[in-house]
C-alpha cells in the first residue's frame, strides 16, 4: 500500500494534477487513497463509493466482453477518451494481471492501447506488479513485460521480501527529480539495511533455483491439468492466466452465469485436503490459484485432484439442493 501510495504521489507532483484513472474491480491497497482508488473495495461491502479524485474505466472481461472483439474494443475506446478528456488525469494505474478482478490476463496490446490512451493526455502510466512481479508468471520478471509496454512507474511488493515486509517503487530519474518538490519524504523503515540484505537474498534465490523458470514448468502443469478437468466439468467455463498466477472461473453449465456457491464449495474441500485456494472476481466465482514458485510437481497434481474432488462433490451437492 505504501508504494502505491508513494507512487500517487510521485505521479501527482510530477504532473501538478490529482485525478487517476484505474480499472474496475481494481485494489491497490488499504490506505484511505487507495480504497477511494480500488473500486474492489470502495464499490464493494463498507465503501462509499470512488474519490473525488478517482475515474474508473471498464475492465475488460474475457469470458464474457473480451477486448479483442471489435464491439468492446469500440466500446473501452469511447471509455477511455472520456476518462482522459481535460482536464486529463494525473496517472493511470493499473495492475500488469487483474488480481481480485479476477485473475485477468489482458488480450495481447491491451495495455499497449491504454498506455497509449493515457500518455496522449499526457498521464503517467503506473503498473502496480505487487502479485505478479518477481518472475511469477514465468515467461517474464514482470507482468507487463508480456504486453510490450514500459510503464513510467513501477510498484513492487509481496515477494520482494518473501514475507519480510518491504515494497518499492522504480521510477525514471527526470520523473523522481519531479517529486522533489521540497516536501521530504521520510519512512521509518525505509532503506533499512535488514530489508535491503533481504531483498537481495530473494533476488539471489530467483536466479540461483531458477524460480522464474520453475513457475513456467509448473505452470503449464498447472494449466495443462485445469484444461483436462474442464472437459469433464462443464462448471469451468474459462480457465486463464499466466505462469503460476491462475484463475478458474466457475459458471452453471450451459450459461455464463457465475456459479459463486460452487467456488466456495470447492475452496471449502480444497482446505480440507491441505490446498489453499481463494476467490475472486466480480461475481465471487472465480477460483484465484498462486502457489509458491517452489511448488513441487507432485503438489500441482494434489493441487488438481483436490480441486477436481471439490467439483464433483460440490455440483453434487450443488444439485441436491435444487
Amino acid at each position: 500500500s505504501e508504494a502505491n501510495e508513494l507512487a500517487v504521489r510521485i505521479a501527482r507532483a510530477a504532473t501538478g494534477r490529482e485525478d487517476v484513472a484505474v480499472l474496475e474491480h481494481a485494489y491497490h491497497g488499504h490506505t484511505q487513497t487507495l480504497i477511494e482508488l480500488s473500486p474492489y473495495k470502495h464499490a464493494g461491502p463498507g465503501g462509499r463509493g470512488p474519490g473525488p479524485h478517482t475515474r474508473v474505466l471498464p475492465m475488460p472481461d474475457p469470458l464474457r466482453a473480451p477486448w479483442r472483439e471489435p464491439e468492446f474494443r469500440a466500446a473501452h475506446a469511447k471509455a477511455w477518451a472520456t476518462a482522459f478528456a481535460t482536464p486529463a488525469p494525473a496517472a493511470l494505474m493499473v495492475e500488469s494481471i487483474m488480481g481480485c478482478g479476477g485473475q485477468v490476463e489482458f488480450d495481447p496490446g491491451y495495455l499497449e492501447a491504454l498506455f497509449a490512451a493515457a500518455r496522449a493526455a499526457g498521464a503517467l502510466c503506473i503498473a502496480d506488479e505487487v502479485q505478479v512481479g518477481f518472475g511469477r508468471v514465468g515467461s517474464h520478471m514482470w507482468a507487463f513485460e508480456t504486453q510490450g509496454v514500459r510503464p513510467d512507474i513501477v510498484t513492487l511488493g509481496k515477494p520482494i521480501g518473501n514475507g519480510h515486509p518491504m515494497a518499492a517503487v522504480v521510477t525514471t530519474r527526470s520523473i523522481a527529480a519531479a517529486f522533489a518538490n521540497g516536501m521530504e519524504y521520510f519512512n521509518s523503515f525505509g532503506g533499512n539495511p535488514v530489508s535491503a540484505e533481504v531483498g537481495q537474498a530473494v533476488l539471489a534465490v530467483i536466479e540461483d533455483e531458477g524460480l522464474m523458470d520453475a513457475a513456467r514448468i509448473r505452470g503449464a502443469q498447472l494449466r495443462e491439468g485445469l484444461e483436462s478437468l474442464a472437459q469433464r466439468h462443464p462448471a469451468i467455463a474459462q480457465v486463464r492466466g499466466r505462469g503460476l498466477f491462475v484463475g478458474v472461473e466457475l459458471c452453471r453449465p450451459g450459461a455464463h452465469e457465475a456459479d459463486a456457491a460452487l467456488a466456495r464449495r470447492v475452496v471449502e474441500h480444497a482446505r480440507g485436503q491441505g490446498v489453499l485456494l481463494s476467490i475472486d472476481g466480480p461475481r465471487h466465482n472465480v477460483l484465484k490459484i498462486k502457489p509458491p514458485l517452489v511448488i513441487r510437481e507432485d503438489q500441482i497434481r494434489a493441487l488438481i485432484a483436490a480441486i477436481d474432488e471439490g467439483l464433483r462433490l460440490g455440483a453434487g451437492r450443488g444439485q441436491g439442493a435444487n
